[in-house]
């Protein structure tokens, strides 16, 4: 466990658009809205304008990020971007934010392409650093907008996904607060099973085939089967049971999900936290959002163990446990 690592500093930015089920309902009157909501648990979800990607996105949170606790951008020792949606296959994106933020020209800027496993992994990488002595603080920043490859008729992700962004410090302090020992897994065989083809150098670069495929069903098998045994290595790692966890933030993939590996581990829904119903699925932003939003719900206080554990898009799996 690595003591004196704080990740409590912590900002979004959702975009301006709300769309809720009610606005679904009335442009797709032949939609079973009630069924597929009862499923996910979502209500609404935000989504990008036309000319607004995940580098702005995550520009904005950065900023709140900055304002909110007193933080000046040369103070910054590395930059992590992680997206799927980057504005450009080349060049970075942390290379464009590094210039746009003002931050100092001597930092560590790297682009991570993982989604839903993309928090937690990032988090390794950035603990990783800090221990080696190279830095002492990192700048983690997701931001996803995965509305713009959904098809307008496409009656399941439309339901789910929301674009967000959030910026999370994580930095050396005398506090008790410290990161775990991280598991970590992949599975490449599910590739396929959520992809956008037609995105990359592999396939021919036609605009109309740039959509959002997901087989719904193959994923929750995986989650279901991979997820309670990642869970319990990291407990394991860590020398923790179940028991000894205060909250428990899982990626904020469906009601539905989360509900059946909390069934399936044996976890009391109350030591469980989950916004989706207001903030969708905001896939490598999930859970830094949620650990937010618990926070200032007072749901997350000072000394908790939280066990945070990101799944899905990869295949890829990834968590820890923070002394928060």
């Amino acid at each position: 466990m690595s003591k004196g690592l704080s990740i409590r500093k912590i900002s979004y930015y959702l975009p301006k658009n709300v769309q809720t089920n009610d606005q679904l309902r009335s442009l797709h009157p032949d939609w079973d809205i009630e069924k597929v909501q009862e499923k996910t648990g979502i209500f609404q979800r935000y989504i990008a304008n036309k000319d607004e990607t995940s580098l702005d996105l995550g520009f904005m949170a950065c900023k709140n990020l900055f304002k909110e606790f007193d933080l000046k951008p040369q103070e910054i020792d590395a930059l992590l971007f992680i997206s799927q949606t980057p504005d450009y296959a080349l060049p970075p994106s942390s290379c464009i934010l590094q210039e746009k933020l003002c931050m100092s020209n001597d930092i560590l800027a790297l682009d991570i392409n993982l989604g839903c496993s993309g928090f937690v992994n990032s988090l390794a990488v950035a603990s990783s650093l800090l221990q080696s002595k190279a830095i002492n603080n990192c700048l983690i920043l997701c931001a996803e907008t995965y509305s713009k490859f959904i098809n307008k008729n496409d009656r399941t992700n439309k339901m789910i996904f929301s674009d967000a962004s959030s910026a999370c410090l994580l930095e050396k302090n005398n506090s008790s607060s410290s990161i775990g020992n991280f598991t970590f897994g992949c599975d490449g065989k599910g590739a396929k099973e959520l992809i956008v083809e037609g995105s990359g150098a592999r396939d021919n670069l036609e605009r109309n085939k740039q959509e959002l495929f997901m087989n719904g069903p193959a994923i929750l098998l995986f989650t279901l089967s991979q997820v309670p045994i990642l869970l319990e290595k990291t407990l394991n790692n860590n020398g923790l049971n179940l028991k000894d966890i205060d909250l428990f933030v899982f990626h904020q993939a469906s009601k539905l999900v989360l509900d059946l590996l909390c069934e399936k581990i044996g976890i009391e829904k109350h030591k469980t936290y989950s916004n989706l119903d207001k903030k969708g699925n905001t896939v490598s932003c999930s859970i830094p959002i949620a650990l937010k939003d618990a926070f200032l719900e007072k749901k997350l206080i000072p000394g908790n163990k939280v066990l945070i554990i990101g799944f899905g898009v990869g295949y890829s799996l990834g968590s820890t446990i923070i002394r928060w």
